[in-house]
């Protein structure tokens, strides 16, 4: 177990209301008895459908130091547990006592693109503590809280929604001293009337603003006007934007887009900028500027931050490049494959577009559905059909219902081919691949576009297998 403790069994007793005759330290905390570390304390959550009670054992064997439950299990050491009379109000009450005695300066992040980028990017470049890919919702917030190291100097927090009234409880829990939100875009669609309504649900994350605290916005966004009025509401005096607009705080004047970054120019807080962004794409120079927002706001050093966006390492399934030799030569594999939105999508194709294949090789794309999009899911995935075309792609490989309609849109020497599902696509995709290609898998979480990225990566490991034979 790490020599740093991050909460004895008394202060999770406390905090949680629960009763513990045990003496023990944790060094984590953990849901998932799959994963749990040693030092974890396992909080055994109880759904409809699974009570993860019947694991503390299996916590414990691998070892966590105690457990949060709501009944003893049998044959489980009662010294080893907290008591509670139910742990998923026992998980929310310990994520806000980590809030609570924490002295980090705490960044919250929504939006319905960019948030996770952006959390990661914060997490990397002030350094911040961060919650874990996108633990954002009911139950990854207050874990991601319960988290929060005690020495902390930042932490930063995605939050999420898909239904209007979720964000509120989450912000007045994290009680973020700046708020960001990055876009307004058609994601989860399907439960909103429409694009003014996600941008009032995403004004929900306001409501825990810190007394003195900062409203950083998009500048651009269409939306721009009715968040910056809703964080008004909340009492929130310092609002600041960045974007295009010589009114912003956070301006871009200059930017130079390249295949793996960009080199930007702009006025951050007063402070004239140069730097370069070490993720591609036009949404990631904006991202940059929201980023440098949020650090000054809690009081970092922007020229110095700036410099440290060149480093930036990409999420997994978030637009990392790999190169994969095989049998028939090497190609690049651009894993987007952790979710998609039409946003989303754009900016994948426009990253493609600016990558230059080797030799005889190809853009080539693999899209599965786009999700939630309600009754626009049609609209907006015959869409993507010029944007292909402008971006000179070869090939377009789809699965899912929607994608099968742009699918029969493409004209026939750019259909790839089209199966119901990721898994069914694969081998073609694989199939196709030549030397020099450069191809792009993206699709929603649903669709499982990993199984495509998964077996991309296993033509290595064949070629691999191959080489060693041959020896």
């Amino acid at each position: 177990m790490s020599e740093k403790v991050l909460w004895t069994s008394a202060e999770i007793a406390a905090a949680t209301s629960g009763v513990c005759t045990g003496r023990w330290n944790a060094a984590g905390v953990s849901i998932d008895s799959r994963t749990v570390q040693p030092g974890d304390v396992f909080v055994a959550l109880k759904g409809p459908n699974f009570d993860a009670h019947d694991f503390v054992g299996e916590a414990l064997a691998k070892g966590a130091a105690g457990a949060i439950v709501n009944y003893i299990p049998p044959q489980t050491p009662p010294e080893r547990l907290v008591l509670t009379p139910d742990s998923f109000q026992a998980l929310q009450a310990l994520g806000k006592a980590g809030r609570d005695r924490s002295p980090a300066k705490i960044i919250a992040v929504t939006g319905s693109v960019g948030k996770t980028g952006c959390k990661e990017a914060l997490r990397q470049v002030l350094p911040a503590f961060a919650s874990q890919g996108s633990y954002n919702n009911h139950w990854g917030a207050p874990l991601s809280l319960a988290r929060l190291p005690r020495e902390a100097a930042y932490g930063a927090f995605e939050l999420g929604m898909n239904h209007a009234g979720e964000l509120g409880p989450l912000a007045r829990m994290t009680r973020p001293h700046v708020a960001l939100v990055t876009a307004i875009a058609p994601v989860h669609l399907e439960f909103f009337a429409g694009l003014e309504d996600i941008a009032r649900a995403k004004s929900e994350i306001f409501e825990g603003v810190m007394p003195d605290g900062a409203a950083i916005l998009n500048g651009d966004d269409a939306y721009f006007d009715l968040l910056k009025n809703a964080a008004a509401a909340k009492g929130i005096k310092n609002i600041l934007r960045f974007g295009k607009d010589k009114g912003c705080d956070a301006r871009l004047d200059e930017f130079s887009l390249q295949p793996e970054g960009s080199h930007v120019k702009a006025e951050v807080l007063g402070a004239p900028l140069s730097y370069r962004v070490g993720a591609p794409g036009f949404h990631w120079v904006k991202n940059s500027l929201a980023v440098l927002l949020c650090a000054g706001a809690v009081g970092a050093d922007v020229r110095e931050i700036a410099q440290r966006l060149a480093a930036l390492d990409l999420a997994k399934g978030r637009g990392t490049a790999t190169e994969i030799p095989f049998a028939r030569g090497r190609f690049t594999l651009v894993d987007e494959s952790y979710n998609a939105s039409p946003a989303a999508v754009a900016a994948a194709i426009s990253v493609l577009a600016q990558r230059a294949p080797r030799g005889k090789g190809r853009l080539l794309l693999v899209l599965g559905d786009m999700r939630e999009l309600g009754k626009n899911s049609e609209p907006f995935h015959l869409d993507l059909a010029p944007m292909i075309k402008e971006a000179g792609i070869a090939r377009v490989f789809c699965c899912g219902p929607f994608m099968r309609l742009l699918h029969e849109s493409l004209p026939k020497d750019t259909q790839g081919g089209w199966k119901p599902d990721s898994g069914q696509l694969a081998p073609l995709v694989t199939a196709a691949m030549r030397d020099g290609d450069i191809v792009t898998v993206k699709g929603s979480f649903s669709m499982g576009m990993k199984k495509v990225v998964d077996a991309l990566l296993a033509m290595q490991e064949e070629e691999n297998t191959k080489k060693q034979a041959a020896v």
